[in-house]
């Protein structure tokens, strides 16, 4: 998930920054900071807000002052001056010294604010998709480099998917969750003559069933409570590019007739509106359900399996793919070690013959985490047996028995991601979404 957009509200009129904290929070991609004085906002500024509104008169420092300083630590910032009083030679000057607008306080100037801020981070929402999809394409896609593995299995599935790359067709992803479908949906995309576009993923199973239809095909201004403004679905994004829909499985028969419209008709209208958008998406579907078992069943169209099937790509589970697991440990010790900048670390022959013997039911990334884990827990150059723990339900049953608190086994999630992120404070509350003072007062009651 990409992190939320920071706006910081500089505002001494309490009632005014409220009013605005909480009409710019109605979105949830966005978070707003809301300051009284620019002395406290200031103190603030090396979180680097996306977009600042600034109140000209305030109590503590002049308008033109709190601005110079803003500019000089964060030049490409966007801030918005809000004044009480008209004065076009102020606006002027600080129009031309780089304010993103000026705006006086009146009826309109509300409704005024929200709209350059919602177009500020709109254009911010956009760098971002910009750089990511820079980013994906600078990256070398070839199968071969992003998808470790020797075994016949695997080659199989380099052919199907260079087909799949070289033509438009449907493709439906099957395996054990785990496996890699995510990884294999982005290669076709970025191996296909759609890669300078989008290649969006919806994880269908993660969105509550209500705000799937909105989260996929947009919706208009008041179509429902909290549609504060109009949104473009997950469809629209990916024109001319590729939807990816994971665990496809999971979507309820109601939401699969309307999905299938959408591929029939190549076309969606936006939930509360009539307007028709035509759309040139490519789709790739995912799943680790036997969709043709679910049609059997009744809980899935069979018009829309057809629809989806396409190329069928099925990943074999890791246990099956020969001497893979250990050409993968190898792969993520390396990888380990080139992140951390610690010394080249090995897996020792008795370490090797474990990882062989263990069924690794959550497949690539259970081994991913097994190795990270292992890394953390040696002391020097070799993985050792001991240092090889698997989780697995059994596994994760006894944990459950070892009658800690809630408190202590939260103490225990806390310390180990210290140590696997060499203590870094922030890190670790950003990885666990909790605050940073929740970590150092754990810390103090050890």
């Amino acid at each position: 998930m990409t992190s939320p957009i920071k706006i910081f509200i500089l505002e001494d009129d309490e009632f005014y920054s409220k009013w605005l904290e909480y009409q710019l929070s109605l979105h949830h991609d966005r978070e707003v900071r809301k300051f009284a004085t620019a002395g406290e906002m200031l103190k603030h500024l090396h979180e680097q807000p996306a977009v600042v509104t600034l109140d000209y008169y305030l109590p503590d420092m002049k308008g033109d002052e709190v601005f110079k300083r803003i500019k000089r630590e964060l030049p490409d910032v966007p801030v918005i001056i809000i004044s009480g009083q008209e004065d076009v030679s102020v606006a002027v000057e600080l129009l031309k010294e780089g304010a993103y607008d000026y705006i006086k306080k009146g009826e309109d100037a509300k409704q005024r604010l929200l709209n350059v801020v919602n177009t500020i981070c709109e254009n911010v929402d956009l760098r971002k998709e910009v750089t990511s999809l820079r980013s994906e394409i600078e990256l070398k896609h070839d199968f071969g480099k992003r998808i470790i593995g020797e075994s016949k299995v695997l080659k199989q599935c380099f052919g199907l998917m260079e087909m799949a790359a070289g033509s438009n067709i449907t493709v439906s992803i099957t395996g054990e969750t785990g496996t890699g479908k995510e990884l294999v949906a982005k290669c076709i995309h970025y191996n296909s003559d759609r890669k300078k576009n989008l290649f969006v993923p919806v994880n269908v199973a993660a969105i509550p069933r209500e705000l799937l239809e909105s989260e996929l095909f947009g919706h208009e201004k008041g179509a429902f409570t909290g549609a504060v403004d109009d949104r473009i679905g997950k469809f629209e994004v990916a024109d001319k590019g590729t939807l990816f829909l994971d665990e496809i499985g999971e979507m309820d028969m109601a939401m699969q007739a309307k999905i299938l419209r959408v591929l029939q008709e190549q076309e969606v209208t936006r939930v509360g509106g009539n307007k028709v958008v035509k759309l040139d998406v490519r789709i790739i579907v995912a799943t680790h359900k036997d969709i043709g078992e679910e049609v059997r069943k009744g809980t899935f169209r069979e018009d829309l399996y057809y629809r989806l099937l396409g190329l069928p790509i099925n990943l074999a589970p890791l246990r099956n793919r020969g001497n893979d697991e250990l050409i993968l440990a190898k792969h993520f010790l390396d990888q380990y070690v080139k992140e951390s900048g610690n010394e080249k670390m090995e897996l020792s022959e008795a370490v090797s013959a474990k990882i062989k013997e263990y069924p690794f039911p959550g497949n690539v990334r259970e081994l991913k985490a097994v190795i990270d884990l292992a890394a953390v827990l040696s002391d020097g150059k070799e993985i050792r047996p001991e240092h090889i723990q698997f989780h697995s339900a059994s596994s994760l049953n006894s944990v459950l028995n070892e009658g800690l608190t809630l408190k202590q086994y939260i103490h225990n999630i806390v310390k180990y991601h210290l140590v696997k992120n060499n203590d870094d404070v922030l890190l670790v509350a950003k990885k666990l979404d909790i605050g940073k003072s929740t970590i150092y007062r754990m810390l103090k009651e050890e």
